[in-house]
């Protein structure tokens, strides 16, 4: 079958409620998915695998949230922040070391 076109996909839920319950998408999920994207492009040969990331709706852990994905693992992990981002770059994606503090 042969080696996976990407090493890694990211998927961000970026859902909104139209019922006011929780979701991601309130949660600056659509930004810290774009400054994923853009991170990942700026850190080019560092992040030594191909990585693709995408826009996901809900997930069903709105109240998790905000949330995202790592496969092929299937890691999930809760985000508030740029340094959230940052560091699942550096740690998981860069080390291999998925980051325990945000798994959920």
């Amino acid at each position: 079958m042969g080696e996976p076109y990407y090493r890694y996909h990211l998927f961000f839920c970026v859902n909104t409620r139209d019922d006011g319950g929780p979701c991601c998408g309130d949660a600056a999920a659509q930004q810290l998915r774009d400054y994923a994207k853009q991170r990942i492009g700026e850190l080019g040969d560092a992040v030594p695998e191909s990585v693709r990331v995408n826009t996901a709706g809900c997930m069903n852990r709105c109240s998790e949230g905000p949330v995202m994905v790592v496969y092929p693992e299937g890691v999930w992990y809760r985000y508030r922040s740029r340094e959230d981002i940052d560091e699942i770059i550096t740690e998981h994606l860069c080390n291999q070391r998925p980051v325990a503090r945000l798994r959920i």
